[in-house]
């Protein structure tokens, strides 16, 4: 199936409008979503809407939440999200940060009890929009146990994604987003719903052997996720949940939240005119980018790439192209906007989406 981006937006915000989100809310998931695709993190796209559609329903997540402030000084605020969803938590929290800092330079949110936060990628990126430096660690402290620790094989950390945005004068903002894990549970629910395989060395068996079916992951006794850069990566997710887990209040990974999936996150805002004036910093930020990208190239035709220009190449063909949706996933966002009144086949038709 592949849909435009414009009619993807509608439908989706159909569906949550339908599920019982105010026409705000269910837009700005929407657009988060759809947003997701179009840089080629289909992960956390539209994939995610039948399990958000199902958690609103059983109470997992709730809808028109907004931050509770537990804590607040001029730079510092430790909020709760209240189990709101994370499009509607995360703009708030990351909005809250872009104030402090740009009042007093550097703010630092402790974010707790959200909501699947969606791609974090989206709120470096709001505040570099907002000319704004950041850095953002996030845990998961109930269900989305997914990554053994080095030298284990059973699951014990979250897939620990860690993002920055830094503001680029004329150019578009430079956004960092991975996660301390090999691959994200959404791109290992993609493969398994495509019928492919995830590369190597990203999961393991539950006892610890390397694999590249999908399926294992999902068995009982279940597979896991490993680390990057095997104890490195570890470490790297254990100082995440302590960050985004101990620090917020929200707590680390923990087997007893697994009810539903509850995200922390600890972000850091900087102004960097408070660091160093213009033209000083942008123009060392335009010196250190080309000379990065002097580099001698490993072909002939290669290239050096600076953190989310590939995101951005992604978005331009995708919305000149459409989004490309598997089988197994679009049935599943048909069954879930039925379930809630909306006829998702005949959009499709309507909308010209092509098979």
């Amino acid at each position: 199936m592949n849909i435009h981006p414009d009619s993807l937006r509608t439908l989706t915000t159909s569906i949550f409008r339908a599920a019982g989100c105010d026409a705000a809310e269910a837009e700005r998931i929407a657009v988060h979503l759809v947003e997701a695709n179009l840089v080629g993190h289909d992960s956390h796209g539209v994939l995610r809407v039948p399990s958000y559609v199902q958690w609103l329903k059983a109470g997992k997540v709730l809808a028109g939440q907004s931050i509770l402030i537990a804590f607040e000084n001029d730079n510092i605020a430790v909020v709760d999200g209240q189990f709101g969803f994370g499009q509607t938590i995360g703009e708030q929290a990351t909005q809250l940060g872009i104030d402090k800092c740009k009042k007093h330079g550097v703010s630092v949110i402790a974010l707790r009890n959200t909501g699947h936060l969606g791609r974090i990628g989206d709120w470096p990126l709001m505040a570099a929009n907002a000319g704004l430096l950041s850095l953002h660690f996030v845990n998961t402290t109930g269900a989305g146990i997914l990554v053994a620790p080095f030298g284990g094989t059973q699951r014990r950390l979250s897939a620990n994604p860690i993002a920055a945005g830094i503001p680029i004068a004329g150019r578009l903002p430079m956004v960092l987003d991975m996660s301390a894990c090999t691959i994200a549970e959404g791109k290992i629910r993609v493969a398994l719903n495509k019928g492919a395989n995830v590369p190597e060395n990203c999961i393991i068996d539950s006892e610890g052997r390397p694999t590249t079916d999908p399926k294992v992951f999902y068995a009982d006794p279940p597979g896991a996720i490993l680390s990057i850069a095997g104890h490195k990566g570890y470490g790297l997710a254990v100082v995440c949940e302590i960050l985004a887990g101990a620090l917020t209040g929200g707590g680390c990974s923990n087997p007893k939240n697994a009810g539903r999936v509850i995200n922390g996150m600890f972000s850091i805002y900087l102004n960097p005119q408070v660091f160093q004036s213009d033209p000083g910093y942008s123009a060392e930020v335009d010196r250190f980018i080309a000379w990065v990208k002097s580099s001698a190239k490993t072909t002939p035709d290669g290239e050096i790439l600076m953190p989310g220009e590939i995101e951005e190449r992604t978005k331009t063909k995708r919305l000149k192209d459409g989004i490309d949706i598997d089988a197994t996933t679009w049935g599943q966002i048909v069954d879930a906007a039925k379930s809630v009144g909306v006829d998702a086949e005949t959009f499709a038709i309507t909308s010209g989406a092509k098979r």
